[in-house]
């Protein structure tokens, strides 16, 4: 840092000082604690939607995942539609997007940001934006960890 400092102008040193005057001190520990309490409690939601399907519906423990990511992920886009999701964004950071509802409030989001180019060029072209390297990286690294699993067993077993 210091070799860049000194490569700059006088100009640039008093723009820099003024900067670094006026620049706004984030509260990292809060922001920290916001981001576990919220993505805390996002999961506590999915961990009762779990149950609840495990409990009142005909799920296993091997099975009831599926219909709880669904959930997860259909709860978020309404969430994203009446833009409760975004304020609940602000105020946790990533808290709200680490989850699986982070994913559902990012493929909603670009359909509803686009939705007044036409659902063809403007829902359909921009929906999987952000989603569609998650949903590619989802399915390379299943890919893999099955082909790693599958060399396992014929090797060892």
């Amino acid at each position: 840092m210091s070799n860049k400092k000194e490569k700059l102008t006088p100009q640039q040193q008093s723009y820099q000082q003024l900067q670094d005057i006026h620049e706004v001190k984030r509260p990292l520990l809060k922001n920290c604690v916001k981001a576990f309490l919220v993505g805390g409690i996002i999961c506590v939601i999915g961990q009762a939607i779990s149950y609840m399907y495990l409990y009142f519906f005909n799920f296993t423990e091997q099975t009831v995942g599926n219909p709880t990511v669904a959930t997860m992920i259909f709860i978020s886009m309404l969430l994203t539609g009446f833009g409760i999701y975004d304020r609940l964004g602000q105020f946790g950071g990533a808290g709200s997007a680490v989850p699986v509802t982070g994913f559902g409030n990012a493929v909603i989001s670009a359909a509803i940001e686009h939705r007044t180019e036409g659902f063809v060029l403007g829902v359909g072209g921009n929906i999987f934006k952000l989603a569609g390297s998650v949903i590619i990286f989802g399915v390379f690294s299943a890919f893999v960890v099955a082909l790693i699993k599958t060399l396992i067993l014929q090797l060892g077993g």
